[in-house]
């Protein structure tokens, strides 16, 4: 396990500051394993970081290997590991960055095992966005049926599963997205989807219970003439929400942390067909940088990954 391609950020900027390089083959240690990255999801954090726009939040010691989430084999186990053994597929958050490797120290505790129907491209979609959207759409409270939602960027991985579970929950499901992406978010379980590129949500919602930001910007800002006094706005992609909320409002900030049962339930719903997981686009890891700059220019529905080997 000596060679260990991975893409390194090498100094905050475009995308010339990512770079393939040779890095040093990782080692696992008590309670975690080595896993062979066979393919790894993309997120808008990535490009955020590689510009610097929130390194206030998640300082980096560059140069720094990116990439939050993985799909591969173990290759190798530290002591204190019982539950994983080499050869296993497996699927997790990494919990911090370095998923854009070959090879990657994982903790075991972490990882999930991927169904065997399932391809690694598709596990590698899952880790983040659909444990995130759970997780950050129960941040301020229980869902519950008739609960006016609002969320922002539903056409994205997180968006995409947010729909999804507010649907199963009942609620009334306001949702922003590009016109080009209004069908698919329909398609997801949407009551009402507001073309942002068409229409300004303020325009279109009133009295809504719960807002879920995945898209950033100034949606925040401009969600609060939105909500109903008793309402809450959960930020998965405005770090400074708390600091900025008005006084009588509530802002959360959401950070996800790894939970693998939730993961491990995730993947049987998706390959049961009880919850849909789109993969838009696959891209080569020699690719990457160029993905990822298409990830802060463009908009696609769904999750982009990259695959490592073959």
């Amino acid at each position: 396990m000596n060679s260990n391609r991975a893409l390194v950020l090498t100094e905050y900027g475009g995308a010339h500051a990512l770079k393939l390089a040779a890095v040093a083959a990782p080692v696992p240690g008590p309670g975690q394993v080595v896993v062979r990255v066979h393919a790894a999801g993309l997120n808008a954090l990535d490009w955020k970081l590689r510009e610097g726009y929130v390194r206030q939040a998640f300082p980096l010691q560059l140069p720094a290997v990116l990439g939050i989430e993985l799909a591969g084999v173990v290759a190798a186990a530290g002591a204190d590991v019982t539950r994983l053994r080499v050869g296993d597929r497996v699927m997790g958050p990494l919990g911090g960055l370095g998923a854009y490797a070959e090879l990657v120290a994982v903790k075991e505790a972490n990882l999930a095992l991927v169904p065997p129907s399932m391809s690694m491209t598709a596990a590698a979609s899952l880790p983040l966005a659909a444990v995130a959207a759970w997780s950050s759409l129960h941040l301020a409270g229980p869902v519950h049926g008739g609960q006016r939602i609002l969320i922002h960027g539903a056409a994205g991985g997180l968006g995409g599963f947010a729909v999804q579970y507010a649907r199963q929950a009942g609620a009334v499901i306001y949702a922003t997205a590009r016109s080009s992406h209004m069908d698919y978010v329909r398609s997801l379980g949407a009551d009402h989807v507001i073309a942002y590129d068409r229409q300004r949500f303020e325009d279109e919602v009133r009295d809504i219970d719960l807002v879920l930001d995945y898209a950033g910007g100034d949606v925040v800002a401009r969600s609060w003439a939105v909500l109903a006094g008793h309402g809450a706005i959960v930020s998965a992609a405005t770090p400074d929400i708390v600091a900025s909320t008005p006084a009588g409002r509530r802002g959360l900030w959401f950070q996800n942390t790894p939970d693998t049962a939730r993961l491990q339930a995730v993947a049987d719903d998706v390959v049961h067909g009880r919850l849909q997981s789109k993969v838009a686009a696959v891209v080569r890891f020699d690719d990457l940088p160029a993905a990822i700059e298409r990830q802060r220019t463009g908009s696609t529905p769904g999750k982009t990954v990259a695959t490592l080997v073959g």
